[in-house]
Protein backbone atom coordinates (compact mmCIF):
# COMPACT_ATOMS: atom_id res chain seq x y z
CA UNK A 1 0.00 0.00 0.00
CA UNK A 2 1.90 3.32 -1.00
CA UNK A 3 0.31 6.42 1.00
CA UNK A 4 0.77 10.20 1.65
CA UNK A 5 0.49 12.19 4.29
CA UNK A 6 -0.67 15.79 4.03
CA UNK A 7 1.48 18.63 5.84
CA UNK A 8 -0.04 21.64 6.53
CA UNK A 9 1.26 25.06 8.42
CA UNK A 10 1.09 23.79 12.60
CA UNK A 11 0.17 20.36 11.58
CA UNK A 12 1.76 18.69 14.10
CA UNK A 13 0.71 14.73 14.13
CA UNK A 14 1.91 14.47 10.92
CA UNK A 15 4.97 13.11 11.61
CA UNK A 16 2.75 10.24 14.05
CA UNK A 17 0.89 9.04 10.84
CA UNK A 18 4.32 8.62 9.38
CA UNK A 19 5.40 6.99 11.80
CA UNK A 20 2.69 4.85 12.10
CA UNK A 21 2.51 4.27 8.61
CA UNK A 22 6.24 3.06 8.16
CA UNK A 23 5.71 1.36 10.92
CA UNK A 24 2.81 -1.11 9.68
CA UNK A 25 3.46 -1.01 5.77
CA UNK A 26 7.44 -1.08 5.63
CA UNK A 27 7.33 2.03 3.55
CA UNK A 28 8.01 5.87 3.94
CA UNK A 29 4.70 7.83 3.22
CA UNK A 30 5.21 10.94 0.72
CA UNK A 31 5.23 13.99 3.00
CA UNK A 32 3.07 16.30 0.73
CA UNK A 33 3.10 19.94 1.05
CA UNK A 34 -0.22 21.91 1.53
CA UNK A 35 0.28 24.02 -1.35
CA UNK A 36 1.54 21.24 -3.84
CA UNK A 37 -1.25 20.54 -6.40
CA UNK A 38 -0.86 16.97 -7.26
CA UNK A 39 -0.40 14.11 -5.17
CA UNK A 40 2.14 10.95 -6.22
CA UNK A 41 0.11 7.55 -6.62
CA UNK A 42 -1.00 6.23 -4.23
CA UNK A 43 -3.39 4.52 -2.18
CA UNK A 44 -4.21 6.28 0.93
CA UNK A 45 -4.29 9.99 1.10
CA UNK A 46 -3.95 10.89 5.58
CA UNK A 47 -4.91 14.23 6.78
CA UNK A 48 -3.48 14.34 10.00
CA UNK A 49 -4.13 15.73 13.49
CA UNK A 50 -2.63 19.11 14.37
CA UNK A 51 -3.58 23.10 14.29
CA UNK A 52 -3.81 24.30 10.57
CA UNK A 53 -3.46 27.95 10.43
CA UNK A 54 -3.18 27.66 14.47
CA UNK A 55 -6.96 27.06 14.27
CA UNK A 56 -7.89 30.67 12.86
CA UNK A 57 -11.52 31.63 11.34
CA UNK A 58 -12.80 27.98 12.43
CA UNK A 59 -10.58 24.36 13.04
CA UNK A 60 -9.69 23.33 9.28
CA UNK A 61 -11.55 26.41 7.16
CA UNK A 62 -8.50 27.71 6.01
CA UNK A 63 -6.94 24.59 5.58
CA UNK A 64 -9.32 23.20 3.04
CA UNK A 65 -8.97 25.89 1.06
CA UNK A 66 -5.11 24.51 0.16
CA UNK A 67 -4.14 23.53 -3.22
CA UNK A 68 -3.80 20.13 -2.80
CA UNK A 69 -7.69 19.54 -1.23
CA UNK A 70 -8.51 19.53 -5.19
CA UNK A 71 -6.33 16.80 -5.78
CA UNK A 72 -7.66 15.42 -2.70
CA UNK A 73 -11.16 15.47 -3.49
CA UNK A 74 -10.54 13.81 -6.72
CA UNK A 75 -8.16 10.67 -5.52
CA UNK A 76 -11.85 10.46 -3.43
CA UNK A 77 -14.44 10.93 -6.28
CA UNK A 78 -12.24 8.28 -7.98
CA UNK A 79 -13.44 5.66 -4.68
CA UNK A 80 -9.46 6.06 -3.69
CA UNK A 81 -9.00 6.00 0.25
CA UNK A 82 -8.85 9.18 2.53
CA UNK A 83 -8.18 9.09 6.10
CA UNK A 84 -8.71 12.25 8.22
CA UNK A 85 -7.81 12.21 11.96
CA UNK A 86 -8.86 15.06 14.28
CA UNK A 87 -7.97 18.17 12.39
CA UNK A 88 -8.10 16.37 9.83
CA UNK A 89 -12.02 15.15 10.23
CA UNK A 90 -12.31 18.97 10.71
CA UNK A 91 -11.18 19.78 6.99
CA UNK A 92 -13.44 17.17 5.71
CA UNK A 93 -16.30 18.56 6.54
CA UNK A 94 -15.47 22.00 5.47
CA UNK A 95 -14.08 20.78 2.39
CA UNK A 96 -17.20 18.94 2.13
CA UNK A 97 -16.01 15.70 1.94
CA UNK A 98 -18.10 14.94 5.45
CA UNK A 99 -20.97 16.39 6.32
CA UNK A 100 -21.81 18.14 9.43
CA UNK A 101 -19.35 20.21 11.46
CA UNK A 102 -17.33 20.12 14.26
CA UNK A 103 -17.98 23.02 17.22
CA UNK A 104 -16.54 23.89 20.73
CA UNK A 105 -16.19 21.02 23.29
CA UNK A 106 -19.53 20.92 25.22
CA UNK A 107 -17.36 21.54 28.42
CA UNK A 108 -15.60 24.60 26.40
CA UNK A 109 -12.18 22.89 27.42
CA UNK A 110 -9.37 21.07 25.69
CA UNK A 111 -9.96 17.33 26.37
CA UNK A 112 -6.31 15.48 26.00
CA UNK A 113 -6.77 11.50 27.20
CA UNK A 114 -7.23 8.45 25.88
CA UNK A 115 -11.23 7.42 25.32
CA UNK A 116 -12.77 3.69 24.72
CA UNK A 117 -14.99 3.74 21.45
CA UNK A 118 -17.12 1.35 19.97
CA UNK A 119 -16.78 0.09 16.39
CA UNK A 120 -20.37 0.10 15.25
CA UNK A 121 -19.44 -0.67 11.20
CA UNK A 122 -17.20 -3.13 9.78
CA UNK A 123 -18.19 -3.23 6.62
CA UNK A 124 -15.46 -0.69 5.25
CA UNK A 125 -11.48 -0.93 4.36
CA UNK A 126 -10.83 1.18 7.85
CA UNK A 127 -12.60 -1.21 10.10
CA UNK A 128 -13.03 -4.25 8.46
CA UNK A 129 -10.52 -6.35 10.75
CA UNK A 130 -11.86 -4.73 13.77
CA UNK A 131 -15.37 -7.22 15.32
CA UNK A 132 -18.78 -5.24 15.23
CA UNK A 133 -19.56 -3.61 19.12
CA UNK A 134 -15.82 -4.51 19.77
CA UNK A 135 -14.46 -1.56 22.10
CA UNK A 136 -11.12 0.11 21.36
CA UNK A 137 -8.99 2.71 23.30
CA UNK A 138 -7.71 5.55 21.32
CA UNK A 139 -6.59 9.28 22.71
CA UNK A 140 -7.94 12.30 21.62
CA UNK A 141 -6.38 15.67 21.42
CA UNK A 142 -9.09 18.34 20.55
CA UNK A 143 -10.75 21.49 21.63
CA UNK A 144 -13.59 21.71 18.99
CA UNK A 145 -14.56 17.91 18.43
CA UNK A 146 -17.95 17.92 18.91
CA UNK A 147 -19.77 16.44 16.12
CA UNK A 148 -23.22 18.32 14.71
CA UNK A 149 -25.36 17.46 11.99
CA UNK A 150 -29.12 18.15 11.34
CA UNK A 151 -31.47 15.33 12.74
CA UNK A 152 -31.90 14.76 8.99
CA UNK A 153 -28.34 14.17 8.16
CA UNK A 154 -27.66 11.86 11.76
CA UNK A 155 -30.42 9.83 10.26
CA UNK A 156 -29.39 9.13 7.19
CA UNK A 157 -25.95 8.53 8.55
CA UNK A 158 -27.11 5.86 11.08
CA UNK A 159 -29.82 4.20 8.23
CA UNK A 160 -26.69 3.86 5.70
CA UNK A 161 -24.46 2.63 8.40
CA UNK A 162 -21.54 4.94 8.13
CA UNK A 163 -21.36 5.72 11.68
CA UNK A 164 -17.95 4.00 12.41
CA UNK A 165 -16.73 5.03 15.91
CA UNK A 166 -19.04 6.18 18.70
CA UNK A 167 -17.55 7.51 22.26
CA UNK A 168 -18.56 5.46 25.23
CA UNK A 169 -18.08 8.07 27.41
CA UNK A 170 -18.87 11.29 25.58
CA UNK A 171 -16.04 13.61 26.23
CA UNK A 172 -16.92 16.34 24.20
CA UNK A 173 -20.59 16.76 23.39
CA UNK A 174 -21.22 15.18 19.86
CA UNK A 175 -24.28 14.15 18.65
CA UNK A 176 -25.32 10.83 18.84
CA UNK A 177 -21.70 10.12 21.07
CA UNK A 178 -20.20 9.80 17.28
CA UNK A 179 -16.25 9.66 17.11
CA UNK A 180 -16.04 8.66 13.27
CA UNK A 181 -18.49 8.84 10.26
CA UNK A 182 -17.85 7.48 6.64
CA UNK A 183 -18.39 9.26 2.87
CA UNK A 184 -21.41 7.91 1.10
CA UNK A 185 -18.83 5.96 -1.44
CA UNK A 186 -17.23 4.18 1.92
CA UNK A 187 -13.93 5.53 1.12
CA UNK A 188 -13.70 8.57 3.55
CA UNK A 189 -13.27 8.15 6.83
CA UNK A 190 -13.16 11.30 9.14
CA UNK A 191 -12.18 10.37 12.96
CA UNK A 192 -11.90 12.48 15.95
CA UNK A 193 -9.64 10.17 18.08
CA UNK A 194 -6.03 9.17 16.92
CA UNK A 195 -5.72 5.57 16.02
CA UNK A 196 -2.14 6.31 14.45
CA UNK A 197 -0.65 7.18 18.33
CA UNK A 198 -1.61 3.02 19.36
CA UNK A 199 0.11 0.73 16.86
CA UNK A 200 3.04 0.67 19.23
CA UNK A 201 2.33 -0.68 22.94
CA UNK A 202 5.57 0.89 23.93
CA UNK A 203 3.51 4.36 23.47
CA UNK A 204 0.65 3.01 25.18
CA UNK A 205 -1.25 0.44 23.18
CA UNK A 206 -2.23 -1.03 19.90
CA UNK A 207 -5.55 -0.78 18.91
CA UNK A 208 -4.97 1.54 16.27
CA UNK A 209 -3.27 -1.56 14.39
CA UNK A 210 -6.33 -3.09 13.10
CA UNK A 211 -7.20 0.05 11.11
CA UNK A 212 -3.88 0.29 9.56
CA UNK A 213 -3.98 -3.78 9.05
CA UNK A 214 -7.54 -3.37 7.25
CA UNK A 215 -6.08 -0.69 4.81
CA UNK A 216 -3.38 -2.66 3.93
CA UNK A 217 -5.21 -5.84 2.85
CA UNK A 218 -7.71 -3.87 1.29
CA UNK A 219 -5.75 -1.47 -0.73
CA UNK A 220 -2.31 -3.36 -1.54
Amino acid sequence: MKSAVIVFPASNCDRDAKVALEAMTGKAPAMVWHQDSELPPVDLVVLPGGFSYGDYLRCGAMASQSKIMGAIKAHAEKGAAVLGICNGFQVLTESGLLPGALMRNAGLKFVCRNVALKVEETQSAFTRKYDSGQTVTFPVAHGEGNYYADDETLDRLEGEGRVMFRYRDNPNGSARDIAGILSEKRNVLGLMPHPERMVDPVTGGSDGRAMFQGLIEALS
